[in-house]
């Protein structure tokens, strides 16, 4: 993995579950060397998602890493991840906060022995506070961060994401505050601790949402599939189905307006800008509606498209991965590791002079255990001591 941006790092994976496994996958895919630690069975260890291995959830998560066993409850386990720790680049651990000082491997203890080391926690609420010791998960952070309460239809209740995007977001966030943290070490020599945690993701996260009621003191609701400001935005039927359409903006509205053939909804009084058209959302949508469901989903997308009209459908997971620009982009990518056929997301950034693989599953827990200690130093004998005595 020479030709890729991160060849040369060296990243301990420390993390369990999503937010912190998302972080390292960021280094993992662009040529960073990430050994992955993990409780060995004999102490407990479970993998660290509760999913099977080879099942897709872990494998999407944990590929491109190399595993080791350490028992970081002893104290022969703690001196190899110090050792570990010496040529590391980056660490990346999402335990509660107390946990890692509990175990002595907090930023303090890692950092004693490389000053250059970059050390990322994510938690869910922050490394202090009134909350620092709660624990979080993704569904916890999306109802407390606001977003809950605005997704889903009027009067229908909290309605959560689909996806875990309290957790997905936190870790893209400390894998973007790792590089930058990297980048600085370059000019200082010094490393530092990093932190972010799924409330301050998720709250990040409501963007404008949350700019309206820090400026505005506007407290946004739910507006189920319409746009909270752009109208009309929807996702609205059709004679075969549903689809997205996006005419916010005044061209756009007369142009979809001309293509609909209602080109008498650009003059109506009751539409005639966007704040008439924000106010009068429900007759404007039940209008469109009505239109929309005189043809299919795909004439109205040509139709709207050659009038330069935002629009789509709104396809099942099978249909998005079915989609020719899906596959023109290659989101869907084959492990190049000589095994059996298998297929991951892939990375959604391009460089120009760069190529990220898939190059290698997740394989069995520990595999690579005596070659990153060989490479650390260990004798053949020191690293069966290890073993025998349930260290690794």
């Amino acid at each position: 993995m020479t030709d890729l941006p991160l060849s040369g790092i060296r990243v301990l994976d420390l993390t369990r579950v999503r937010a912190g496994p998302t972080a390292v996958r960021q280094f993992a895919d662009w040529g960073a060397d990430v050994i992955k630690i993990e409780v060995p069975d004999s102490a407990g260890g479970d993998g660290g998602l509760g999913g099977p291995r080879k099942g897709p959830d872990f494998q999407n998560l944990h590929r491109n890493k190399r595993s080791m066993e350490l028992n970081l409850k002893s104290d022969a386990g703690r001196a190899v991840l110090l050792k570990l720790a010496e040529t590391a680049d980056v660490v990346v651990e999402n335990y509660r906060p107390d946990v890692k000082h509990r175990l002595k491997i907090a930023y303090e203890d890692l950092s004693a022995v490389n000053e250059g080391l970059i050390y990322v926690s994510i938690s869910g609420f922050g490394q202090d506070g009134p909350y620092e010791k709660r624990p979080g998960v993704d569904q916890i952070a999306q109802g407390m961060g606001g977003l809950m309460s605005i997704t889903g239809e009027p009067g229908r209740g909290p309605m959560r994401v689909g996806i875990p995007v309290a957790d997905l977001t936190a870790g893209l966030l400390a894998a973007q505050g790792a590089m930058m943290a990297l980048i600085q070490r370059a000019r200082t020599g010094k490393g530092q601790w990093v932190q972010t945690s799924l409330l301050q993701a998720q709250t990040f996260m409501l963007d404008f949402q949350a700019a309206r009621w820090l400026m505005d003191g506007e407290v946004a609701g739910q507006v189920g599939n319409e746009h909270p400001t752009g109208v009309p935005t929807n996702a609205y039927p059709t004679a075969d189905g549903y689809m997205n359409a996006a005419p916010a903006g005044q061209k756009l509205y007369e142009r979809f307006c001309h293509a609909i053939g209602a080109a008498d909804l650009i003059d109506d009084p009751d539409y005639l800008d966007g704040g008439q058209r924000y106010r009068n959302r429900d007759a404007l949508n039940a209008r469109i509606a009505d239109i929309l469901k005189t043809r299919t989903t795909a004439d109205w997308i040509e139709t709207l498209n050659a009038a330069g009209v935002p629009c789509g459908p709104i396809n099942s997971i099978d249909q998005t991965f079915a989609d020719p620009q899906v596959q023109h982009l290659g989101m869907a990518r084959a492990v190049e590791d000589g095994g059996p056929e298998l297929k991951l997301v892939a990375q959604p950034i391009t460089l120009s002079g760069s190529d990220p693989k898939l190059w290698r599953r997740a394989g069995d827990k520990g595999a690579e255990t005596g070659d990153i200690l060989a490479e650390a130093g260990y004798e053949t004998d020191e690293i069966e001591r290890l073993r025998r005595d349930g260290v690794i």
